[in-house]
Formats: structure tokens, sequence, C-alpha cells
């Protein structure tokens, strides 16, 4: 009886630390996406805005050290693989994924871009670390965190770990 309870007081606590994590961002299901307008790995300004035209978009926030964000990446990689080449409702332009990483090594940023296969064109980084503007923002306090935008930028999900959001685009694929 008292492993019973032990097991449910940790999953309750468990269950209310996610829901502190996600009620922790500035970003609220529903409403317009803040703008992010930050350097690739080329040293090249891409807008979110720009990205999200016509298309869902899943933002990523993660980091090179950040343990639990390397470990989700396989999964954001799949669920890429999965939808980027499907058809969505009112997206003309379909789905992709914005990499926004809280950084501050660049060569450390690139090399784990390149090894866990994150291979579409949308990273992103001020190289400020936890004090990064894009963390502040959408108000990240930790990370692996995920938004998904509509077409139209409004946020349809929000997510402790990128592959959290296939029931969701699942919904949305024609």
């Amino acid at each position: 009886m008292k492993k019973i309870i032990s097991t449910l007081a940790l999953a309750v606590g468990i269950i209310v630390s996610a829901n502190a994590q996600m009620s922790s961002t500035k970003v609220q299901l529903g409403q317009k996406a803040p703008e992010l307008a930050f350097n690739n790995p080329e040293g090249k300004t891409i807008k979110l805005s720009e990205i999200n035209k016509g298309r869902y978009v899943l933002v990523d926030f993660w980091a090179s050290w950040c343990g639990p964000c390397r470990r989700s990446n396989p999964g954001l990689v799949k669920l890429y693989k999965e939808f980027s080449g499907k058809k969505f409702k009112g997206a003309k332009n379909g789905f992709t994924v914005l990499n926004v990483s809280l950084d501050q090594n660049k060569e450390a940023w690139v090399n784990a871009i390149k090894a866990d296969g994150l291979t579409w064109p949308y990273q992103m980084s001020d190289l400020g670390g936890w004090q990064s503007q894009p963390a502040a923002i959408y108000g990240i306090q930790s990370i692996p965190q995920a938004f998904l935008l509509d077409p139209s930028g409004k946020v349809v999900g929000k997510y402790n770990v990128s592959e959290e959001a296939a029931g969701d685009l699942a919904k949305y694929a024609e």
C-alpha cells in the first residue's frame, strides 16, 4: 500500500512539474507567436514570420549541452521525416521545424546540429545561453520546450519535448 501511495505521489509531482513548466512560458495557446529574427550558423538573419508563411512550424528550444534535448532529438528527426512531406489543411507549404538554440559556443552548436541529424534549414541562435533574447521573448525557463504554430502564426500546441507534437500534426495533416 505504501508503495502505491508513493508511486501516486510521484506521478502527481511529475504532472504538476510538467504543467508548471508549460505555464511558465510567456507564450500561451491561441495567441500569435512572438517574432524571432536571429542568425543561423552561417550568420544570416532568419525570421520566424517568413518561415511560418503558409506552413505549420514547430519552434523547438534546445541546446547542445542539454542532455534531455539531445536525447529527444532523434524523436524530433523522426517527427520531421514523418510530417515534412505531408500536405496540411490550410498550409500550402506544409510543415517544418525551427530550432532555437540556447548555446553560447557556436562550434558546439554547429557540431550538435550535424551529429544529431537536424537536417532542416532553419536553425537560429544569438549565442546568449540562458540570457538569450529568444528565451526571454518566449519566457523559456527550461529546455527542451516546443511550440506548434499554425500557418497564421497562432500557437496551437505547447510541448515539453517536440515529439509530443505528433498527435496535433496528425490532426492537421490531410
